[in-house]
């Protein structure tokens, strides 16, 4: 072997000693690789239109966190280019388009964010009497395919306090603007966003306006005895313009005879119509 291609003892040195060059000088010869980005599919014309925060730009988002934090007695935007700890939390029950939109405006509110999101457990939910529909991990699994989310917290606190801030090393935390005047807002939940807010630690998002109401769900919670099509019914039901069911008759190349299980439908209410398919269905 030729005594050339033998590495020295300084090369060694350079490779096993760290004390030999800085964590930064090591970092800078990676300069040529390029950062990753998240890749964002266009609005349509239809949804720029209608929502609100769909035309919002990393820009737009950028300017109206940066004049918020300025004005803030507490806190500034910073000047530097560093990765910030941003954080949000949330049951996360039903992921909407306003999730969505809060979630895409925190990840884009400085020009380099990790993203952490907080899924608070059923037990939390269910202790403040909020009762999901869907199980934690699921609701977890969800955040995890999120293009924004860079971290799912899966033991996220109910309240944020500043021991929290500081064990997680969270820079900022994103809260939608009009949470604090919500009466539906958990009221707790609301103590610790206050107290994160004194310390100039939260940054704004904007609500989308011009989103659709939120569905109706079922709960998974209901007695046994109470079959899921029925519980439906009397929720639907009790909605306004929903007093009965109207089902028009099948269309059919031949006549359908009037048998017995035809005539009982006919007989039956609305409720026990539902329940009288579903059974024949699960049947099938």
């Amino acid at each position: 072997m030729d005594s050339s291609s033998v590495l020295s003892d300084d090369d060694y040195d350079v490779i096993s000693n760290p004390g030999q060059r800085s964590l930064e000088s090591s970092i800078a010869d990676l300069h040529h690789i390029p950062s990753l980005t998240t890749y964002e599919l266009p609005p349509s014309d239809a949804a720029r239109e209608r929502l609100s925060a769909v035309a919002l730009s990393s820009v737009d988002i950028q300017a109206y966190v940066q004049n918020a934090l300025n004005v803030s007695s507490a806190g500034k935007y910073p000047r530097d280019n560093r990765t910030l700890r941003v954080y949000v939390d949330g049951v996360f029950d039903v992921l909407t388009v306003g999730h969505a939109h809060q979630l895409r405006q925190a990840k884009l509110s400085f020009p380099c964010v990790h993203l952490i999101v907080g899924v608070l457990s059923d037990e939390q939910c269910r202790a403040h009497n909020t009762t999901p529909h869907f199980s934690h991990l699921e609701r977890c699994e969800l955040m995890r395919h999120c293009r924004w989310v860079d971290e799912v917290l899966h033991d996220a606190p109910w309240t944020v306090n500043d021991r929290f801030i500081i064990e997680k090393r969270i820079d900022y935390l994103a809260l939608e603007e009009g949470s604090s005047v919500n009466p539906e807002f958990d009221k707790e939940r609301l103590k610790g966003y206050d107290l994160v807010k004194r310390l100039g630690r939260v940054l704004p998002t904007r609500r989308t306006t011009g989103l659709t109401a939120a569905p109706l769900l079922v709960s998974y919670n209901a007695p046994e005895d109470v079959p899921p099509f029925r519980e439906l019914a009397e929720m639907v039901l009790e909605q306004p313009g929903h007093n009965t069911f109207t089902h028009p008759p099948l269309k059919t190349s031949t006549p359908m005879p009037a048998d017995s299980n035809t005539r009982g439908l006919e007989a039956l209410g609305a409720m026990e119509a539902l329940e009288a398919m579903s059974n024949e269905l699960a049947e099938r």
